[in-house]
């Protein structure tokens, strides 16, 4: 989509004057990245946590940038320079002015959480796809614009305001009229989704996440609870319902954020008092079933995902859309049984061996938990896991993982995942400790296998009938970083390289990591 908006108009939006020279100028563009400057783009500088944005102004006046937009005083430059005081709100009202603010046509549905977030965003869209509407979608695993997908990123977090504007924009411009926006605690922290006028805000759970980043569990609810009270100053829109949060009852986020909200609630869990609950749930290989109990309907829930997790789900997408957008509960039940799978999310992989294959998303301690408690209902025999843990994030986790892992599994094989610049051994023995902790054995409970796929080969070469394989960590992602360099990996392609060598059958090839140098 080309654009061109006045300087000056997008100027007005931040209360910046401009001088009768600068008034002819036209953008054609907003980044934040001087490498991605094309001319007549305006190039917002950001103090980041790993370098600043106003080093490369220069590049970026190289690369054609028409104006500058910064926090720092800056002088000589060839094109003109706005200082401002916050240069994320800046760069997402500019971003939202410079597409007409799109958000403003469209009904917003957020969805925030610690855990669970793609997958209710999914949920959700299905179910307003039953019912008929016209609805996209935002998730950190892609973008989806009517028939048209697109890629958000290789690793999890919402999409910088220039991108999410411009997805907004297009879906305006094909016509639809409903959104859902998955929101990280990044994403809502550092503005991202500023300007997104939310209608509606779901919340998965709050557990603990990104401390590494936000500091303490406050600061991370915090940033969780500010889409909750950003619906209050959502502008008024003809089409919108009622703004409404949708809180998990059972969590323990839910005092928290149903204290600080001041929009009309909807909340859901198993807790009698909840406003959508779930009651007769059964649990199989193929899925769940549970009855659906609101105010006034009751729904028979056929669901293809696994997992008790998976209920809280679908309940967050039944508040959401029957509570909260009043669709029919018939929509409901479609739109859940029409979502086959989620990619990386308790995915199954099946070559013809004689025990199960798992690969899941679960790359926190709740999710690891909740990922093993959902193994343990689906195979009389044991539980083999594999997962490991980020490097420069949260290291509390590490140990809460291993300790997790160590207590719900039969087996844990720690790995690699993401080390970036830190000692993959050092993280290693961080999680074995945890592992220790609850009285794990080295080479017995717990095995420490620095290659990915080295370790799922090992969880593959060990797992008896009826046992279950699950690697954990990555699920969707289709890279893992060691240093600064992203290699390409995929756990569902390693997953199925390794048993094809175990089944001895024709597969694809255990895709490469560097910390396979050496073997033999």
């Amino acid at each position: 989509m080309e654009r061109q908006v006045a300087l000056s108009e997008l100027m007005m939006h931040l209360g910046v004057k401009v001088t009768m020279t600068e008034q002819g100028i036209n953008i054609t563009g907003i980044t934040l990245d001087s490498r991605q400057v094309h001319p007549g783009n305006l190039f917002v500088a950001l103090a980041g946590e790993n370098t600043d944005g106003h080093r490369f102004i220069p590049n970026a006046v190289q690369q054609g940038a028409a104006a500058i937009v910064g926090t720092e005083t800056s002088c000589g430059l060839s094109v003109p320079y706005y200082q401002v005081e916050d240069g994320r709100q800046a760069l997402a009202d500019l971003a939202a002015a410079f597409w007409g603010f799109p958000a403003r046509q469209l009904t917003v549905i957020g969805v925030t959480g610690t855990d669970g977030k793609t997958t209710t965003s999914n949920l959700i869209y299905k179910i307003l796809r039953a019912a008929g509407l016209r609805a996209g979608m935002i998730t950190t695993v892609n973008a989806v614009i009517g028939d048209k997908q697109l890629d958000t990123g290789f690793h999890v977090t919402t999409p910088e305001a220039p991108e999410v504007q411009r997805y907004l924009a297009e879906m305006v411009s094909v016509g639809l009229t409903h959104v859902i926006l998955e929101a990280t605690s990044h994403g809502l922290n550092q503005k991202r989704v500023a300007n997104c006028e939310f209608d509606l805000g779901v919340v998965t759970n709050i557990t603990h996440e990104h401390l590494d980043y936000h500091g303490d569990f406050e600061e991370y609810r915090s940033a969780k609870a500010s889409l909750f009270t950003s619906l209050a100053q959502t502008h008024s829109k003809g089409q919108a319902p009622p703004h409404t949060a949708v809180f998990n009852r059972d969590d323990v986020s839910y005092d928290f954020l149903s204290g600080i909200t001041s929009v009309r609630q909807v909340s859901y869990g198993m807790d009698f008092n909840a406003d959508v609950r779930a009651v007769e749930a059964s649990y199989h290989g193929r899925g769940t079933n549970f009855l659906a109990v609101g105010q006034n309907y009751k729904i028979p829930v056929e669901c293809h995902l696994i997992g008790e997790f998976n209920i809280y789900n679908c309940l967050a997408a039944i508040a959401g859309t029957v509570d909260g957008l009043g669709l029919a509960p018939s929509y409901a039940k479609e739109g859940i049984a029409a979502l086959e799978a989620i990619p990386g999310r308790m995915e199954t992989i099946h070559l013809g061996q004689d025990f199960l294959a798992v690969v899941d998303f679960a790359h926190t301690p709740n999710a690891l938990r909740k990922s093993l408690e959902a193994a343990r209902r689906l195979v009389p025999g044991r539980i083999i896991a594999v997962f490991g843990s980020a490097g420069l994030r949260d290291r509390d986790k590490r140990r809460m993982m291993a300790v997790n892992s160590a207590e719900l599994a039969d087996i844990t094989v720690l790995t690699a995942e993401d080390p970036r610049t830190e000692s993959l051994d050092r993280i290693l023995l961080e999680m074995a400790a945890g592992a220790d902790s609850r009285g794990g054995v080295e080479n017995k409970t717990y095995w420490c296998v620095p290659d990915r796929g080295e370790a799922i080969r090992f969880a593959i070469s060990i797992a008896q009938p009826d046992d279950i394989v699950i690697a954990c960590g990555k699920g969707h992602e289709q890279s893992m970083c060691f240093g600064e360099t992203e290699y390409p990996w995929d756990d569902r392609t390693a997953m199925r390289a390794a048993l094809a060598e175990n089944l001895h059958i024709p597969g694809p090839e255990m895709p490469y990591l560097p910390t396979q140098e050496g073997r033999g």
